[in-house]
Parts: C-alpha cells; sequence; structure tokens
C-alpha cells in the first residue's frame, strides 16, 4: 500500500501551470518538522508535493500560499528523466489526493500585495 500523511508548512507559493488539455497542477514543497532532542536544533524534510484538476485550480491556487499550514495525503511516486548533461534523475514526490487547510481562518488573510484571498465553503469549486 502506497499512502502517506503529512503537515507541515508551505515554503513558497504554489506553482499552478495547465496542460495542453486545460488540466490545472500545482506544485509546492512542504517543510515538514523532524521530531529531535528537545536540546538540538529543529529540523526539516522538504517535500515535493503534487496537485492534480480542480483541487489545484481551486484550493492550491487560493488559499494556500508561503507559510501556510496544510495537511496533505497521497500516494509517493518516484520518477525520472534525462538532465541535459546526459545522467539520468530522480525526482521523489507526493501526489496529493486530499488537501485540509490547517490554522485559524484569519491566518494571512491581510497580504498585502500579492493578491490572495481565503476562499469560504461556498466558494470552493468541489
Amino acid at each position: 500500500m502506497n499512502k502517506c500523511h503529512i503537515i507541515g508548512r508551505m515554503t513558497k507559493d504554489p506553482e499552478v501551470r495547465y496542460t495542453q488539455g486545460g488540466t490545472a497542477v500545482a506544485t509546492f514543497t512542504l517543510a515538514v518538522d523532524r521530531r529531535v532532542a528537545k536540546d538540538k536544533p529543529k529540523e526539516a524534510d522538504f517535500i515535493p508535493c503534487v496537485v492534480w484538476g480542480k483541487m489545484a485550480d481551486g484550493v492550491v491556487k487560493n488559499c494556500c500560499y508561503k507559510g501556510k499550514q496544510i495537511a496533505v495525503e497521497g500516494r509517493i511516486q518516484v520518477r525520472s528523466y534525462d538532465a541535459k548533461d546526459g545522467s539520468k534523475r530522480y525526482v521523489t514526490e507526493v501526489i496529493v489526493s486530499e488537501l485540509e487547510l490547517l490554522g485559524s481562518k484569519n491566518e494571512g488573510a491581510d497580504r498585502s500585495g500579492n493578491g490572495y484571498k481565503p476562499l469560504t465553503d461556498d466558494e470552493i469549486p468541489f
């Protein structure tokens, strides 16, 4: 079974692109804290995530931004590609099937200058 649950904070605003067929795809990275001893400095893993379809176009595009805490559920996928130098590169990422916004409803509501505003439940497209 390939299933994962991750809670973390977005490291930057998501990048939303569209396929030639018009399907939205959003990519972002989550900073996920590691558990460490109290006397040790904090450590984090940076997990790349991919969201497809209405969730990418609606929730991720309009409600997710740098610093926002979210929970994702999905599957881990490993893919490879050939780099420009001819070497083979591998990418491990989470393909998100469920996403939940965490934190207070007003968290980040005043993000001056970037055009983001939190959606109400009635405005979410699914």
